[in-house]
């Protein structure tokens, strides 16, 4: 198994991403700049957290013109699993893997605390491991991670079981209905504002326990070693 943390300028997460999968997890991964025009020698891409291109113009919407882009939606429509964190769903939704928009906080302030998301889904790559309506206690950082989108999509999301995980008693953001991640109807591309890479060892737990976060990325690993075998 080989994993693909796919490194825009800007990115600042990545070498966390790489640590929780090498090193915690024993899931191996490679970092790919996002130049390359291939990338057939991954059985999974994640898109990390950070500030791809400063931010500039808005969250994600430089880094989803690199040349990679392209190479992502091919893989994306072969079924390969694909995460994006933080900035990683920003650039998946300027990319038009994901629908809805990324927007500033409604209160137009940096938010950067842990909290709580309840499981909405457990049929994607990224969820198999975990129960409906479990609880996650997870860290977010961000400045424009509230998630809009329009009532008829929202009505497809839901009628399509695309709501991944909602934020548990608080909004810290202004998503519209609490959203905190979603995913395209195929259930293989994912994008959430939360870091489960800030939440894999309890020693980065305020409270020093052990958080379910890791089984994000647990996941991933039961979902590719079943894949791989059959």
């Amino acid at each position: 198994m080989k994993v693909g943390i796919v490194v825009f300028p800007g990115s600042n997460c990545d070498r966390d991403v790489y640590h929780v999968l090498n090193d915690v997890l024993g899931l191996g991964a490679q970092y790919v700049w996002h130049t390359e025009k291939a990338i057939n020698d991954f059985d999974a891409l994640i898109l990390p957290g950070g500030f791809s291109y400063g931010d500039r113009l808005r969250a994600g919407v430089i880094a989803a013109q690199s040349p990679i882009v392209e190479a992502i939606k091919k893989k994306a429509d072969e079924g390969l699993p694909i995460l994006g964190i933080c900035n990683g769903f920003q650039i998946l939704v300027e990319a038009g893997l994901l629908p809805g928009a990324l927007m500033r906080n409604d209160k137009l302030q940096f938010s950067c605390k842990w909290l709580k998301i309840e499981v909405l889904n457990v049929n994607t790559p990224f969820t198999n491991l975990l129960r409906l309506n479990d609880e996650i206690s997870i860290p977010i950082a961000h400045g424009e991670g509230r998630y809009v989108i329009g009532d008829d999509k929202l009505h497809h999301l839901y009628e399509n079981n695309q709501i991944v995980f909602k934020y548990k008693d608080q909004n810290p953001n202004g998503s519209t209905e609490m959203i905190a991640a979603i995913c395209n109807e195929e259930g293989n591309v994912m994008g959430l504002m939360p870091h489960p890479e800030r939440a894999t060892e309890t020693i980065l737990s305020p409270t020093h326990a052990k958080s379910n976060a890791g089984l994000i990325f647990l996941s991933l690993k039961n979902f590719l070693s079943n894949y791989i075998k059959n």
